[in-house]
């Protein structure tokens, strides 16, 4: 039997939907408030990274030393213990020197920001003749710079660095999704309605 509404089967879903998404804006409101506190101070977010960085360490250290005895021969299982060990003492020395870590961290991040810098100006290079192109110089400067900040201004830019990127992250992060989540929440409305 034909229904006279056709949105009428759709209403289910819809307030799946719904309760979906204020989960959703809930995580995001999350996001965003750790975001501003990230930013606010961000020497404490930093040494969390630091700290949870090291703790990943250990884990993937741990998953190393328990795979390497599957199988494979003794040459992969020689480098599954050696690959294993090294991650546990990586991690092991981020979680009881984290500042040292977050130094280790924010030096890490600004090779990593100045090599994306190079790989823009050479992928501006390539296309400078197509049209929108002048985009990717001008990321490739401002990321220079940024980079640039970060490697003169070593060591002491570890107290600001990685906790602010963070931040800034976790706040672009949290607005993102606070805007699909109610973007969403309007689709479920219309629907509904």
């Amino acid at each position: 039997m034909a229904t006279a509404n056709p949105t009428e089967g759709l209403r289910g879903p819809a307030t799946i939907i719904k309760k979906a998404s204020g989960w959703f804006i809930a995580v995001a409101v999350a996001f965003i408030i750790l975001g501003i506190f990230a930013i606010a101070e961000p020497a404490i977010a930093g040494l969390a990274v630091a700290i949870l960085v090291g703790w990943l360490l250990i884990l993937a250290g741990v998953a190393h030393l328990s795979t390497a005895f599957s199988g494979g021969g003794a040459g992969r299982v020689i480098w599954q213990v050696i690959l294993g060990i090294i991650y546990v003492i990586g991690g092991v020395y981020f979680l009881t020197h984290p500042l040292l870590g977050l130094g280790t961290l924010t030096l890490l991040l600004a090779v990593i920001i100045l090599a994306e810098a190079a790989l823009e100006f050479v992928a501006y290079f390539g296309t400078r003749r197509e049209s929108g192109s002048v985009w990717l110089l001008i990321n490739g400067l401002i990321t220079l710079l940024l980079g640039g900040l970060i490697w003169v201004h070593w060591p002491s830019s570890s107290v600001w660095a990685i906790g602010t990127l963070v931040g800034v992250n976790l706040l672009m992060t949290g607005f993102s999704r606070l805007m699909l989540g109610m973007a969403a929440r309007k689709l479920a409305n219309q629907v509904a309605g």
